[in-house]
């Protein structure tokens, strides 16, 4: 695989990447950030997006077709992201490490935070990781990509801009055995702002099947959309699309195109210009904004 530097998609350095991006012990990058306008109201989130390893880690002694199944990153959500990216101007983050690393979509705290099985494969290089280990990994990759989402948030703020936030993920066509109907699903927990107008605007397409918290439930503890949205009481949501319909560049660029055209008056909309709190069914929020 080739190995990208985290960069602005100009090729320049970006200037919100914080010392942290650019791991020390191994010239690494923990995220890629695209720049764009903090007036463009979105800043887009793909949280798997890169099936990439450090040098020394190797490929956590798998084979290296193991990472390249959605074991190892999501499918295909890379190229819509930056492809939505540039069509809308706006800015986005995109993690830079196999999730099979450490999976930035969960809370420091969750036990499938490393997993050390996946889809049926033994991960030797996490079988039996230790917790001196797991924290490194999230000093050296975790945190910084979260950081990297924070760095854009409060440069949107700064701006007087209330971001919306969307996170974008992809999902398999089979899951043990059984065909999965949607082709793109929204996954969200309170807030409804953002997630009932997606799905309704991607219904009203008639071409899709699209689930409504299905196959996954967006109510998720900790994950990015908790952290950066529920508990910052910005609208989010989060999308999953059918990796079949992405696993190729058309396919790549026909979804970013349908998304550009479907986001823009979504994000017009007063209730998205504001900040507000939904709380969250899992449990309590410790909010982390001022609602007035």
């Amino acid at each position: 695989m080739r190995r990208r530097t985290p960069e602005d998609s100009n090729g320049t350095p970006p200037q919100s990447m914080t010392s942290a991006a650019l791991d020390s012990e191994a010239g690494y990058g923990a995220f890629e950030r695209v720049a764009g306008a903090a007036e463009s109201g979105l800043l887009l989130l793909c949280d798997h997006a890169s099936n990439e390893m450090p040098a020394e880690y190797g490929t956590l002694g798998l084979p290296q077709s193991e990472l390249e199944r959605h074991i190892g990153y999501d499918i295909g959500v890379a190229g819509v992201t930056r492809g939505l990216a540039r069509r809308l101007g706006c800015p986005a983050v995109l993690s830079h490490f196999s999730r099979l690393l450490i999976d930035p979509n969960r809370g420091e705290d969750d036990p499938t935070l490393v997993m050390r099985l996946s889809d049926g494969a033994v991960v030797p290089g996490n079988r039996h990781v230790t917790q001196e280990e797991i924290a490194r990994r999230i000093a050296r990759f975790h945190r910084p990509y979260h950081s990297a989402i924070e760095a854009e948030i409060a440069r949107m703020r700064t701006a007087g801009i209330v971001p919306v936030l969307l996170s974008i993920h992809s999902f398999t066509p089979v899951w043990r055995g059984v065909p999965r109907p949607w082709h793109a699903a929204i996954l969200w927990d309170q807030d409804p702002r953002f997630s009932t107008l997606l799905i309704d605007g991607l219904r009203a397409e008639g071409d899709l099947v699209v689930g409504d918290n299905e196959p996954y439930d967006g109510a998720l503890r900790n994950d990015v959309m908790f952290r950066h949205g529920t508990a910052r009481g910005l609208p989010h949501a989060l999308i999953e699309i059918r990796q079949d319909l992405i696993g190729d560049a058309a396919g790549e660029e026909a979804w970013a195109e349908r998304l550009a055209r479907l986001l823009p008056p979504m994000l017009t909309r007063p209730e998205m210009r504001q900040v507000s709190a939904f709380g969250s069914r899992t449990g309590p929020v410790d909010p982390i904004f001022e609602t007035t």
